[in-house]
């Protein structure tokens, strides 16, 4: 219906949406597979809610008083504690402690390709569905705000560069940065780093088309890609480790 009301999208489209995105999703599940590489672990949660129609991705922004990325944009998550069960347990977990999310209001759906951050953690991507009337209640020593932005905007960007980035490695990728304007906020969001390699990764997942800007992936083989891209990125590092024995 016309007139972009909260509650215009109707039930059947919304499930359609829903269940088109778990299809996807699943067939890039690599549940555990990487779980036993030696690097540390962390997890974040790419919590996913239908809002008008059009599938959205909640982003966190992390509080000034942090000592590591003060102010930047990321998912829920962080480090692996000795209780998680799995990289699962670790996402909800600290999406239940930054932002008030419950877990079993969390309908999860697959674990993407992971990353590894500048500190040489490994950061598993878990992806959920989250109701779109979920209202956060953000821990303030962790995270000062909480909004959500379309996510065909990581296809499709508005306001986006890239830049090349070598890591301490040697090994040469290419970081998006994407600014977003948030008409409910009244200002513009950064997102970028690993952060909007996750969000790319599952917009590319989901919808299933090329973007208006490059990629490090072949789209036509995007699982076989994106799994050789990781395998390098880690390659690089673990033979640094190695030399550095």
């Amino acid at each position: 219906t016309a007139g972009g009301s909260r509650c215009s999208a109707l039930p059947a489209p919304r499930q359609g949406l829903m269940e088109h995105a778990r299809r996807r999703l699943k067939e890039f599940d690599v549940g555990d597979k990487f779980s036993r590489l030696p690097l540390p672990r962390a997890a974040v949660l790419l919590p996913l809610m239908v809002r008008g129609g059009r599938l959205h991705l909640l982003f966190t922004v992390r509080s000034m008083q942090l000592r590591r990325s003060p102010g930047e944009v990321c998912f829920p998550g962080g480090k692996s504690e000795a209780t998680d069960k799995d990289d699962i347990d670790t996402a909800l977990r600290e999406a239940k402690e930054e932002v008030g999310l419950q877990p079993e209001n969390v309908e999860v759906i697959c674990r993407l390709m992971p990353g590894i951050d500048k500190m040489n953690n490994l950061v598993t991507p878990v992806v959920g569905f989250i109701e779109d009337t979920f209202q956060a209640t953000p821990n303030p020593d962790e995270v000062s705000e909480v909004f959500v932005v379309p996510l065909e905007y990581f296809v499709k960007p508005l306001n986006y560069k890239t830049f090349s980035y070598k890591t301490s490695s040697g090994y040469l990728t290419r970081i998006h940065c994407f600014i977003y304007d948030d008409q409910e906020h009244k200002k513009s969001f950064k997102i970028w780093g690993l952060t909007a390699h996750f969000a790319v990764f599952l917009a590319l997942v989901i919808f299933g088309e090329r973007p208006t800007f490059e990629v490090d992936y072949d789209l036509d083989n995007l699982i076989s890609s994106s799994e050789n891209n990781f395998i390098n990125l880690y390659a690089s590092i673990y033979e640094r480790q190695k030399s550095n024995l």
